[in-house]
């Protein structure tokens, strides 16, 4: 019998999505030089402070619960031929969660410089399912707003923080030196631009979940860095920001709506 395309891009985004978390779980039970992931970021480069607090990274757990959920909804009969999973969607999850897996190896090896190559890898997907998400006119169900959207919109801000963070650990790794600014102000900067890149994802397009993983990764990099001051206060002020926008935004979105 001949499979359809449907039914293999299916298959291979179910099998991607759980390969991906296998991998992650059998790093950080068997990993490969005998550190896991945490404790390379923890001992090896405890002085970048772009790194959120270990409790962050709890957060994987309901990224991971959402991507369950959208492998298992896309690989329904019912969803077969739906464009939403034909064209949008297509076969990104299985390059990001391929690209993940890489990276999983390279970061156990520590070739850092290459892992964040691979973040990029899964980043690029990730931002081009997301902008489908949102330049698509078409109203969406309830059942595609939490099976789809949300899990794949919350994976795509954690990458995208996860991006800044691995890319910090590269620098570290090759030796850089801040160009004379102290680790302090550089992670400001960082901060910085993570806010701005959110804030600009709540003007545009009223994304809470978006913007509300960054206001977890700011707060936990200021409980992290309690005793800095610098890092401390922009990460309170800056989260404090983004999330009175992205509500003030919300808010204004569905005061238009009602009219």
């Amino acid at each position: 019998m001949k499979l359809n395309q449907d039914f293999i891009r299916q298959a291979l985004n179910l099998i991607a999505v759980f390969a991906a978390f296998g991998v992650n779980m059998l790093a950080n039970v068997r990993p490969i030089g005998g550190l896991t992931l945490g404790e390379i970021s923890n001992q090896l480069f405890e002085n970048v402070l772009i790194t959120p607090a270990n409790y962050a990274f709890a957060i994987w757990g309901l990224i991971y619960l959402g991507l369950f959920s959208f492998a298992i909804y896309q690989a329904l009969p019912s969803q077969q031929e739906k464009p939403l999973f034909r064209y949008t969607i297509g076969y990104g999850m299985v390059f990001a969660s391929l690209a993940q897996i890489a990276w999983v190896f390279l970061f156990q090896l520590r070739f850092f410089l290459w892992s964040f190559v691979a973040m990029l890898l899964i980043l690029v997907p990730l931002i081009r399912i997301y902008s489908q998400f949102k330049s698509n006119p078409r109203r969406i169900s309830k059942r595609e707003r939490w099976f789809v959207y949300t899990p794949l919109t919350i994976y795509c801000a954690w990458i995208s923080v996860a991006t800044i963070v691995n890319g910090a650990v590269s620098l570290s790794d090759l030796g850089w030196q801040g160009w004379g600014l102290s680790p302090e102000v550089w992670t400001v900067i960082m901060m910085g631009v993570g806010s701005a890149i959110a804030l600009a994802i709540a003007f545009a397009k009223q994304d809470i979940a978006f913007t509300a993983v960054f206001v977890w990764a700011l707060v936990a990099i200021a409980i992290r860095h309690w005793e800095i001051p610098l890092i401390s206060v922009a990460g309170i002020i800056l989260s404090v920001i983004l999330a009175g926008v992205t509500l003030l935004k919300d808010q204004q979105s569905r005061n238009l709506r009602r009219r």
